[in-house]
């Protein structure tokens, strides 16, 4: 346990001390001592530069110097000081204000860095560039969040796209126990007879028994320009939990200018990122071209584009192509981000377009993606998030 403070004006002002960084300007005198000085050192490492330096892009090493040993050693540092969570954003800025994408590229330094969705992005945009001696620790690191993803993702995927697939499966001679009560009195509200106070359906409405064949096909349609990485990861992941279920038959296309079809890599989501590009430009037009090709059951076909929708094809005939595929019975879902980011910066012209063809563009949280498929499963409205 740390120093218990007892002055509510002193534990004020080292608060602020801790927050304005020290130096001239800081005004609140305090001293900072012990654990409370190592917080604010690995801070300062990172934060304490000129922010026009910064701007002008000297000054790149900043307290953390350009050497692997001193960066190993400040993320051990802020590992000991701050949660997982702060750790995480620390990695973060660290790489985009610093420039240690490259030290990256040494093995020490992929042992030391906390893992998470961002950092698995940054190491697939270096992947190509990696030494043979990186590439082992570099893949057991993306390994590592994946399971941790599938874990926390899978169950609850399977369990709600189970129950609308069931849903779905409509039949018109169900048994007592399969009966989907609420639709039956609802298709049969013309028949109440008023003398009774009671409904006499004529019509029954069931739900379809689980079944092993394939009910529903998903095209999962990825952007993978360099802004679409987290994006990447989580649909590499859900690709992979979708492919798992026997009822859905699952096809995940990554595109940048060019389209690549990794479906039979779905059975290790791994394999699929490493089999992305990311960075590069973008034909929304082809890829969405090349899904429709492979699609012979479009009433039965949930199609989603993940994209930012900065398009650099056609786009007229970008649009053409979705509005004939929802013609032809498809399910069409645009998602700007499948992260917990919220959308990015994305072409506004082109959401609008998709959303007077009746196919809203929004981001999605991970944990919302779910309760997204089993509405295009069940061909109900999609559940908009009020922030899209």
């Amino acid at each position: 346990m740390g120093t218990e403070v007892t002055d509510p004006e002193q534990e004020r002002l080292r608060r602020w001390r801790l927050v304005l960084g020290g130096g001239a300007a800081d005004g609140t005198g305090h001293v900072l001592s012990g654990r409370d000085a190592a917080m604010d050192g690995a801070l300062a490492a990172l934060y304490g530069r000129d922010d026009r330096a910064a701007q002008s892009g000297k000054d790149r090493s900043a307290g953390l110097g350009a050497s692997a040993p001193s960066v190993a050693r400040w993320l051990g540092d802020i590992r000991t000081y701050f949660p997982s969570s702060v750790v995480q954003v620390m990695q973060r800025d660290a790489i985009d204000r610093l420039g240690l994408d490259t030290l990256l590229l040494e093995p020490e330094m992929l042992e030391a860095v906390e893992a998470d969705v961002h950092l698995v992005g940054t190491l697939l945009s270096l992947h190509k560039a990696m030494p043979e001696t990186t590439k082992e620790t570099a893949r057991a690191v993306v390994r590592k969040v994946v399971e941790e993803l599938e874990q926390r993702l899978a169950t609850r995927t399977r369990a709600t796209l189970t129950g609308a697939l069931d849903r779905s499966a409509r039949v018109s001679r169900p048994r007592h126990h399969d009966i989907d009560w609420n639709r039956t009195i609802a298709a049969n509200l013309k028949h109440y007879l008023p003398e009774y106070g009671t409904v006499v359906p004529e019509r029954l409405v069931g739900y379809g028994r689980a079944s092993r064949s394939v009910r529903k096909e998903v095209v999962l349609c990825i952007d993978q320009s360099g802004s679409m990485a987290a994006s990447v990861v989580y649909a590499s992941v859900f690709g992979a939990v979708l492919a798992s279920m026997r009822s859905i038959s699952t096809r995940l296309v990554v595109f940048d200018t060019a389209v690549v079809d990794l479906t039979d890599q779905l059975d290790d989501p791994v394999d699929v990122l490493f089999g992305t590009q990311l960075g590069g430009g973008t034909d929304i037009n082809r890829a969405l071209a090349y899904c429709q090709s492979q699609i012979s059951r479009p009433a039965e076909t949930v199609v989603v584009l993940i994209s930012d929708l900065y398009e650099g094809g056609i786009r007229d005939e970008m649009l053409k192509r979705v509005a004939a595929m929802k013609a032809s019975g498809v399910q069409f879902v645009t998602l700007l981000a499948l992260s917990d980011e919220g959308a990015p910066a994305y072409d506004r012209d082109h959401a609008a377009a998709l959303a007077a063809l009746g196919s809203p563009a929004f981001a999605c949280t991970p944990d919302h993606f779910p309760e997204v498929m089993a509405a295009a499963i069940e061909k109900r409205p999609l559940p908009v998030p009020d922030t899209a």
